[in-house]
């Protein structure tokens, strides 16, 4: 997914508080744990690291299209110092046995040069995985985008990945050829049904 870099006319128009805090929330997943939902802000970075590194290869593989360890600097900051406006993040913390949080999924989309479409990317931790948290984190960003004037959400999808076809199908999308290259498909989003 193509993550838009901060630009310093939104950074001097957005204040860094400013997030939408009707999409905050808490969770109760299918085995009975809890996680709070949240927009991502600029301090999560070190927690959005920790999480990027606790992916196993395959998710991190399914997430980004190719092989990385942990998130370079700039992309770091471009996913966690977000405009939510033009791009959109949130992430589900879970809470430790010793009160520390975690972040265990992170969804989000960034609007495109056509304001009617943007690009969505989702992860899941591990060990979170099965128990409908990407299907909620999607149908919550879908719900935000479409408020939003965002008509269509569109990602590229590798073939192999089962989870994201199954949310496709759940939510109501499409699966086509991606134009970005073979071998991978597009996930398509009609958000004004």
């Amino acid at each position: 997914m193509r993550v838009l870099e901060p630009t310093p006319a939104l950074d001097s128009v957005t204040p860094a508080w400013h997030f939408p805090s009707t999409l905050i929330d808490r969770l109760r997943l299918a085995d009975g744990r809890e996680v709070v939902v949240r927009p991502v802000l600029a301090f999560d970075a070190a927690a959005a690291q920790d999480f990027v590194r606790a992916l196993s290869p395959a998710s991190r593989l399914r997430r980004f299209h190719f092989g990385l360890r942990e998130l370079p600097p700039t992309l770091l900051r471009a996913m966690t110092d977000v405009d939510h406006r033009q791009h959109v993040a949130i992430i589900a913390e879970a809470i430790d046995a010793d009160d520390e949080a975690r972040i265990v999924a992170d969804a989000r989309y960034v609007v495109g040069p056509d304001p009617a479409e943007a690009e969505f990317g989702i992860a899941v931790a591990d060990a979170w995985q099965g128990l409908g948290l990407g299907r909620t984190m999607m149908r919550r960003l879908a719900r935000h985008a479409a408020r939003h004037g965002v008509k269509r959400l569109v990602g590229d999808v590798l073939p192999d990945n089962a989870a994201m076809r199954a949310i496709t199908d759940a939510l109501g999308g499409r699966l086509v050829r991606s134009p970005d290259g073979t071998g991978v498909l597009r996930a398509r989003f009609d958000l004004r049904a």
